[in-house]
């Protein structure tokens, strides 16, 4: 367990403190989660699911609209958004609007694949993926940065746009964002399944030999990257990662993060979905470490189907495989400019998110 700084409270044993002062930068922080608590486990928790829900402030139940809403005003997929102001940043997927004290995030239809955004849109992917953030923010109950999701709790200038902004927007504070994608692995696949196959270990973490693609590891295991706003993020070990952050935050921010995905992958496990890997953000909002950006979506983890997985071989994923596939059917070098996709890929590619969001989520119907 990371160790707190020195003169940092310590919780009694007649309370259980879900909050603990750390420093960042060499600056004491007031009140931040223990990234060695288990997550779930504050007083309010310890009264039930509606104490927990009343401890969010404001409630997040408030802040997801009903399934369904969006289907009636979604008639066309969003490339691009457009709201009388200049991005921040667009990125990948999202848009990004400074507003001052806030950010606007906006997740548009765009997918990417091999660093190459497509020009064709997935209708209502970025609805689906701000619905699933917001159902793990709820269910981790860990800080974050939502302040609004629905339109209507939006500035009044920005309420003209909302064919635009209903349903896969967030209203969200400002935070010092730390520098590092923190990547969770339970399973040796992807990048990680290269580095092991080269290294026989995945950012510094020495693995046992004879380990299978897909395989789950020995245990959970931190891998972080750089975060880079421009060009590829890149793997680093633990101990690079302290050089970036300091070695407590990287300390704290690695248990934190495992903390998350050990919950998140237990969820999943009840609704027979492996969580194989994610990618979290975090950054200091008035002190506290929070969680920020998308979390848990098919964009930012993988999720496999528990029946048929085996291991020795790629498994089957709810996210963008099929346009993966077809792209790698192509003799297309991978550059930009992606070519279209057919619209059977879309479907196929919109089915499979919607089956994850109802899956997770345990709607029976997708918002979209």
């Amino acid at each position: 367990m990371a160790s707190m700084p020195a003169g940092a409270h310590q919780p009694s044993k007649e309370r259980n403190s879900s909050s603990e002062t750390i420093w960042a930068g060499g600056t004491p922080q007031p009140k931040a989660r223990r990234p060695d608590e288990p997550l779930g486990t504050d007083s309010s928790q310890k009264r039930g699911e509606q104490g927990r829900k009343q401890a969010l402030a404001p409630s997040l139940r408030e802040k997801i609209a009903p399934v369904g809403i969006f289907a009636a005003t979604m008639t066309k997929a969003l490339l691009q958004s457009e709201i009388g102001l200049v991005p921040a940043h667009r990125g990948k997927v999202r848009d990004v609007y400074d507003l001052g004290e806030h950010l606007l995030l906006v997740a548009t239809d765009r997918i990417s694949a091999f660093d190459a955004v497509s020009p064709t849109a997935i209708p209502g992917k970025g609805i689906l993926l701000t619905q699933m953030s917001l159902f793990w923010f709820e269910l981790l109950g860990y800080p974050h940065h939502l302040v609004a999701t629905q339109v209507k709790d939006y500035p009044e200038f920005l309420k003209p746009y909302a064919d635009q902004l209903e349903g896969r927007s967030m209203l969200v504070r400002k935070a010092k964002r730390f520098d590092l994608e923190c990547i969770v692995r339970g399973y040796i696949v992807g990048s990680g399944w290269k580095d092991y196959k080269k290294t026989s270990a995945i950012c510094g973490h020495a693995l046992p030999a004879g380990l299978l693609e897909c395989q789950q590891l020995p245990k959970t295991i931190f891998t972080p990257s750089t975060k880079a706003d421009a060009g590829h993020d890149e793997n680093i070990s633990v101990e690079e990662a302290k050089k970036i952050v300091g070695p407590q935050i990287a300390e704290y921010l690695e248990e934190a993060s495992i903390a998350i995905y050990e919950k998140a992958r237990t969820h999943a496990a009840s609704v027979g979905i492996i969580l194989a890997d994610t990618k979290l953000e975090f950054g200091l909002i008035d002190g506290k470490v929070s969680l920020i950006d998308e979390v848990l979506t098919p964009d930012s983890s993988r999720f496999w189907p528990a029946d048929g997985y085996a291991p020795g071989k790629g498994q089957p994923s709810f996210d963008k495989q099929y346009v993966r596939d077809y792209y790698e059917s192509l003799a297309w070098d991978k550059n930009p400019p992606a070519p279209e996709l057919p619209a059977e890929v879309v479907e196929k590619t919109l089915e499979k998110y919607r089956e994850a969001y109802c899956r997770l989520t345990g709607r029976k119907d997708a918002p979209v």
